[in-house]
């Protein structure tokens, strides 16, 4: 999964979405040093990944892709899914989807200490282009598959996955709702087991 869902199945824990939010930018186990429940948002984005990665949802998604993508398709699909988060949020949700990425920003930089230098850089540009309510449009969503594609030299074309996001738009929006009431509830225990221990 992308960002937005990572941020909301940390279900308003402010330490546990910062470590939730920025797993990716930690190596192995080089989060030590961080306070425990950031840890914790870390090993649950995790456990959220290997579910993700071994469901049939969501394969089903790739697979679409994967003729024209190659191993990028899964890195799509994940962008696909947020957006059709962010699209729906009112379905999961009662704070308006601007109001929560305002929040989710103030925490970053209140934060900013903490965060991984990788998250640090990408930081100023989410924020100034606000990503996180942009993935509600497709325009939002064309020009962050255009920055994937420039981040990959060109070589990915995940840019004109934008085609194939409106082509078979349906489809992917059906298996979306599918895969994320799962994923909720799943990501809901995991996030129960950790905070418990």
């Amino acid at each position: 999964m992308n960002f937005l869902a990572h941020i909301y199945l940390s279900f308003d824990n402010p330490e546990i979405t910062l470590g939730n939010f920025f797993a990716d930018h930690i190596r192995a186990n080089k989060y030590k040093h961080l306070p425990n429940t950031v840890q914790k948002g870390i090993l649950l984005h995790r456990e959220i990944d290997t579910f993700t990665d071994s469901h049939a949802i969501p394969k089903i998604s790739s697979k679409r892709l994967h003729k024209n993508y190659s191993h990028y398709s899964r890195v799509i699909v994940d962008i696909f899914y947020d957006h059709f988060l962010a699209k729906n949020w009112k379905n999961y949700s009662k704070t308006p989807l601007d109001s929560y990425v305002e929040s989710f920003y103030d925490l970053l930089e209140d934060n900013f200490d903490i965060l991984p230098l990788g998250t640090q850089r990408m930081m100023p540009y989410m924020i100034a282009d606000n990503w996180l309510y942009n993935y509600s449009n497709l325009t939002g969503i064309s020009r962050v598959l255009d920055g994937m594609n420039r981040r990959t030299k060109n070589k990915s074309k995940m840019n004109f996955a934008i085609l194939d996001l409106e082509e078979h738009y349906s489809d992917f929006e059906t298996e979306f709702t599918s895969f994320f009431e799962e994923l909720i509830t799943f990501s809901k225990h995991k996030y129960n087991s950790l905070c418990e221990n």
